[in-house]
């Protein structure tokens, strides 16, 4: 209190604790947008580059809900009935276990199958066994493909196997890749790789009653895309040495309807009859009834 009796002028300062400084909170939010955005173009990077042009189309047939889905399979869906990646990152964390398509190879009885196709389309029975048949494959190939899951020494050799149908039947393929061939060089001697494929392929067949063709197939030398004159007997024996495996692990040989070779006359790529993948054994589960030996009958 001055003399005067006037009260003396108190100036209080207040102090704000600023939220983030100079420039506020606000950065820290678009950092995180950034980084969200970022993360989001490495995922489509990766999904561009793992994703097969099949797989490609079908993502793009999602969002766009207008268009009509070509295919009326049941793995008719986005990714086609595979999962993402290769080299280990397919099947939800596993290795692939089957690739589902392969290149187109003509076949003689392409026609002959069309005809069937429109007498069952007339016909209810045949119509309702045909539908029966292809559920039987379906299962057959899903058979396949958790009998390779559940065989560990399978995981390096998965992706030798391909699955699919042709007219003729259930096809399963076990082709060569560089560096991993299935035989001996030169030889109709299978190696283990291939013993181990073609006792996982009997599992299969023996859940099924069809009969069954075996085919083997062989590469064009580099050097000239001709027929060489080795490749029929070669091609041939290589057949009957993987029905001689198939039998022996419980296959019943009353069902092979037909083994034999094709040499280079049906490569598995057209384009470079000389790749390693035209080196192979199909394996085809016929679609025809299967016959009963006259010793079998009712």
């Amino acid at each position: 209190m001055s003399v005067s009796g006037e009260r003396p002028i108190i100036i209080k300062r207040i102090k704000k604790s600023g939220g983030g400084g100079h420039h506020g909170g606000a950065w820290k939010v678009a950092y995180a947008d950034f980084v969200t955005a970022m993360m989001a173009f490495f995922l489509l990077m990766w999904l561009i580059n793992t994703t097969s042009p099949e797989q490609k189309r079908g993502i793009a047939d999602y969002f766009a809900p207008a268009s009509v889905s070509e295919t009326t399979s049941g793995a008719g869906g986005i990714l086609s009935g595979t999962a993402l990646g290769n080299d280990g990152a397919k099947q939800n964390g596993s290795q692939s276990i089957v690739q589902d398509a392969s290149p187109d190879v003509k076949n003689p009885d392409d026609g002959k199958a069309k005809d069937a196709a429109k007498a069952a389309a007339t016909d209810p029975a045949k119509l309702e066994q045909a539908k029966r048949e292809a559920a039987a494959f379906a299962s057959a190939q899903e058979s396949l493909k958790q009998a390779l899951q559940d065989m560990p020494e399978l995981a390096e050799l998965s992706k030798q196997i391909i699955v699919d149908q042709t007219p003729e039947g259930l096809r399963i393929q076990l082709i060569d890749q560089e560096g991993r061939p299935m035989f001996n060089q030169g030889t109709a001697a299978p190696n283990d790789r291939a013993k181990i494929l073609l006792r996982a392929v009997s599992k299969v067949i023996n859940q099924l009653p069809n009969r069954i063709s075996i085919y083997g197939h062989t590469s064009a030398n580099a050097g000239s895309l001709k027929k060489a004159k080795g490749d029929w007997p070669l091609s041939t024996n290589r057949a009957l040495a993987s029905r001689d495996i198939l039998e022996s692990a419980g296959v019943d040989p009353d069902r092979f309807y037909l083994s034999g070779g094709k040499a280079t006359s049906e490569p598995l790529y057209p384009d470079d009859p000389t790749l390693p993948g035209n080196r192979r054994i199909a394996i085809v589960l016929l679609r025809e009834a299967p016959v009963l030996p006259p010793d079998r009958g009712p």
